[in-house]
């Protein structure tokens, strides 16, 4: 019993099913051991899908409050359309459970301790800009990638013609699965193309995320 208690001492929620795999491929490539069905027994933390970002806020106190054995949660959640909405909203989260949070929330992801309890919190796609997940896989497409501007090119043609179905705050999904779906393996989810190299991970957001998830949950 103490074993199983161990690993539910740091938690890293996130959003949805995406958001779950991208980060166990990340972790992987990055060699962070993660708690799940390859690992039941290790990993230095689990990953939460919380099945939708008002469940994630809920989940956070609830999380801190009914257990004894949770001292760490991590919680990835995405700007959308407002990134100081999603912050404020975490505030008052934070400050209820006793957290002193700074005015600003820091371009490097934020990681605070408050006695035994520790919180971190990354805003996709890189804790400064709107946007979500898929901005920042956008980031991960090499630079010297060729299909990536015809993905721009051909879906600001389907914008003149307004045959566009998506809204302006979704495009980043349609440029990312459209580039996805022209891979070796199309329609290759986005975690497992990080897998399969079809992104790279030494991008400079991409290293911050992991800087941070080390920072939360190795240190």
């Amino acid at each position: 019993m103490a074993r199983n208690q161990d690993h539910l001492t740091s938690l890293l929620l996130v959003e949805g099913n995406d958001d779950f795999h991208v980060i166990h491929s990340l972790c992987k490539q990055f060699t962070i051991p993660v708690r799940n069905l390859e690992n039941p027994e290790g990993g230095i933390f689990s990953v939460v899908d919380c099945k939708g970002i008002d469940k994630l806020f809920e989940q956070i106190a609830v999380r801190f409050k009914s257990s004894q054995t949770i001292s760490t949660i991590g919680v990835i959640i995405d700007a959308d359309a407002d990134l100081q909405s999603r912050w404020a909203t975490l505030q008052d989260i934070l400050k209820e459970i006793g957290f002193n949070l700074p005015k600003d929330f820091p371009n490097t992801g934020l990681v605070l301790q408050e006695g035994r309890l520790k919180v971190g919190v990354w805003i996709m796609p890189n804790n400064k800009l709107d946007g979500m997940l898929e901005d920042f896989i956008s980031f991960l497409v090499p630079k010297d990638d060729k299909l990536l501007p015809i993905v721009h090119s051909t879906l600001g043609e389907i914008e003149k013609l307004q045959l566009n179905k998506y809204t302006p705050i979704h495009k980043s999904k349609a440029v990312i699965h459209s580039w996805l779906a022209w891979q070796e393996d199309p329609g290759t989810p986005m975690g497992l193309s990080i897998t399969k190299r079809y992104l790279t991970t030494e991008e400079e957001t991409c290293l911050l995320l992991i800087k941070w998830i080390n920072e939360l949950f190795n240190s």
